[in-house]
């Protein structure tokens, strides 16, 4: 295992000394916020050990990371039988964009586009009031990375 930490501390290294690291994202506010030099990278082994380099250990607004949390829910709640409400291949477009949405009978292309996300909302949503799926969103991000910290910032940052 000390080679994958070298190579993350490389990565590390290397990303700190980059200047050309592009711009962030300024339609969202939370994240034209953000520190462009920040630069974190993390792995985790077969066997659970958890490494780290650079800035992995700083808060961070996952966005539309959140996605892959709530399909997995999604997932869990209905099974393949999402599968007939959203599809599973590329869009080629923008991830906000409908244009795809309307020519395909209103079946969005995959989950990670913002039409596709919705879906898997709804099916989040489904007999529950919205308090209780977020809260069960949140638990379960919690779970998955072993830390009750994570929380979803009430002035509209989550982090």
């Amino acid at each position: 295992m000390p080679e994958l930490e070298q190579a993350l501390a490389e990565v590390a290294a290397e990303m700190a000394e980059r200047t050309d690291r592009g711009e962030v994202a300024s339609y969202i506010p939370q994240l034209s916020k953000v520190d462009p030099r920040k630069f974190g990278i993390a792995a985790v082994t077969n066997d659970g050990r958890v490494l780290m380099a650079g800035d992995a250990d700083q808060a961070f607004s996952i966005q539309s990371i959140s996605k892959v949390f709530t399909l997995t829910l999604a997932l869990g709640n209905v099974g393949d039988a999402l599968w007939k409400r959203v599809g599973r291949e590329p869009s080629g477009n923008p991830f906000n964009s409908i244009v795809q949405l309307e020519h395909e009978n209103g079946i969005p292309r995959n989950p990670f586009i913002n039409a596709g996300a919705i879906v898997v909302s709804d099916i989040l949503l489904a007999g529950h009031q919205p308090r209780e799926a977020i809260g069960e969103i949140l638990r379960f991000i919690q779970f998955l990375a072993d830390d009750e910290t994570i929380i979803i910032d009430p002035r509209g940052r989550r982090v």
